[in-house]
């Protein structure tokens, strides 16, 4: 009897954990880090997967470029070659070939810069994902609308929010910081520096002239000391 239970429990967690697991392999798919998001600044996408086509080796990934999105620079990885896919004057995919294909189960992440559009405050920009295998590929290009729930294969996407400083990245504050830095900061140093300077010039006076006074009385007292008493 005890067997039998012991026997029941482990098949009734197995069922657990297998249930458990298939929300988790719904849920994966290539993600998007961007390191700001302010319209019209500059931009590193960084994109990350750790999953093949079910289960076989990646052997490429091509992402798509927004047409928003004049120009981009691709960061060299040694495990893959890199090719840009021109449309017209501008870049509109660009493609990472695996030099070995990426083992099921190994995350790696590829890197992009760009410059966000600086009228695209509020917008959501969508970059298609596919997912080349060793058998068959994974096209992450779904985009929900606002309100639907989270598609099968959902396409990487960033928020676009408004724009904080100078269009290249530098906030206000970030300017002001840079001003003190380079500019008023060393004003005030060399304030502080002009004020300690003469704070030691007062005492280094006061110290001279207690000096002189100093050696004024001691040449008073031997002199005194010299003159030969009267009546001696």
């Amino acid at each position: 009897m005890r067997i039998a239970r012991l026997s029941a429990a482990g098949l009734a967690g197995g069922a657990v954990l297998a249930l458990a697991a298939v929300p988790l392999a719904a849920s994966a798919h290539v993600t998007v880090t961007p390191s700001g998001t302010a319209a019209g600044s500059y931009t590193v996408l960084t994109f990350a997967y750790s999953h093949g086509c079910e289960g076989s080796p990646t052997t490429a990934i091509a992402i798509d470029i927004p047409e928003s999105i004049a120009s981009v620079s691709p960061t060299l990885n040694p495990n893959y070659t890199i090719e840009k896919v021109a449309d017209g004057d501008r870049t509109s995919q660009v493609v990472y070939t695996a030099i070995t294909p990426v083992p099921e189960g190994y995350r790696d992440t590829i890197e992009l810069s760009l410059q966000l559009p600086e009228d695209a405050a509020g917008e959501t920009l969508a970059f298609p994902v596919l997912q080349t295998c060793e058998v068959g590929e994974t096209n992450w290009n779904q985009v929900a609308e606002e309100g639907e729930e989270e598609p099968e294969s959902p396409a990487p996407v960033i928020v676009v929010t408004e724009a904080t400083g100078d269009g290249h990245g530098h906030g206000a504050a970030t300017d002001e910081a840079a001003a003190d830095e380079h500019g008023d900061g060393h004003a005030d140093g060399t304030e502080e520096v002009a004020a300690t300077s003469g704070d030691a010039d007062t005492v280094a006076r006061v110290l001279g002239i207690g000096g002189l006074v100093v050696g004024v009385v001691g040449i008073v007292l031997a002199l005194a000391a010299r003159r030969p008493r009267s009546g001696a």
